[in-house]
């Protein structure tokens, strides 16, 4: 494929980040979901529903996990929702078989009634949780409480980007690894 720095990690990252720094900053007078104010805006959906950012999210990710011994990525909707997707077809490429799923904020009300879709996790299953964004760490941690729920071991969780507001703090108190693709220094 044009443009894609395949094989080389360093490469892909400066290509990635360059993406990010085009399409998912918006500067301003914002307001987070946790409710803060904040002079910029991170839509990191503008890169990983992109291809080629989708793409490169996903070897990203894969650089992240490909060396801990884990059965399952997943991570709560929306923000997570195309970054799993992606990192399936990257997966399937690389001959690497791993559950998927996408953790939804509230239960099913109909069908399977479900809260975790995707391959039904089982105890004892080493996690990895996703997002797009971590500011306060709400949405992530509660996904984390939600496949501990389940029995599940949450070793590590990378995010596209890191406000560096707090919630990297709160998760690693729970005694998890937060490794970010990016962080906000990255992109002053």
């Amino acid at each position: 494929m044009p443009g894609l720095a395949e094989g080389n990690p360093q490469g892909d990252r400066e290509l990635l980040k360059e993406l990010v720094r085009e399409r998912s900053f918006k500067f301003g007078s914002f307001i987070l979901s946790s409710g803060k104010e904040s002079t910029y805006y991170f839509d990191g959906k503008q890169v990983t529903l992109y291809p080629q950012g989708a793409y490169l999210v996903a070897r990203a990710i894969l650089e992240k996990v490909k060396d801990i011994q884990i059965q399952a990525v997943g991570g709560p909707t929306l923000g997570a929702d195309p970054m799993v997707g992606s990192l399936a077809l990257v997966l399937y490429l690389e001959g690497m078989d791993l559950k998927l799923f996408i953790v939804r904020e509230t239960v099913k009300k109909h069908g399977t009634k479900r809260v975790i879709e995707g391959p039904q996790l089982t105890a004892g299953d080493r996690v990895v949780i996703l997002d797009d964004v971590i500011t306060s760490g709400g949405s992530i941690i509660k996904a984390i409480e939600t496949v501990r729920e389940v029995g599940c071991k949450v070793v590590k969780v990378v995010t596209l980007i890191d406000r560096r507001e707090g919630g990297t703090e709160k998760i690693e108190k729970m005694g998890i690894e937060v490794d970010p693709i990016f962080n906000i220094k990255d992109f002053r």
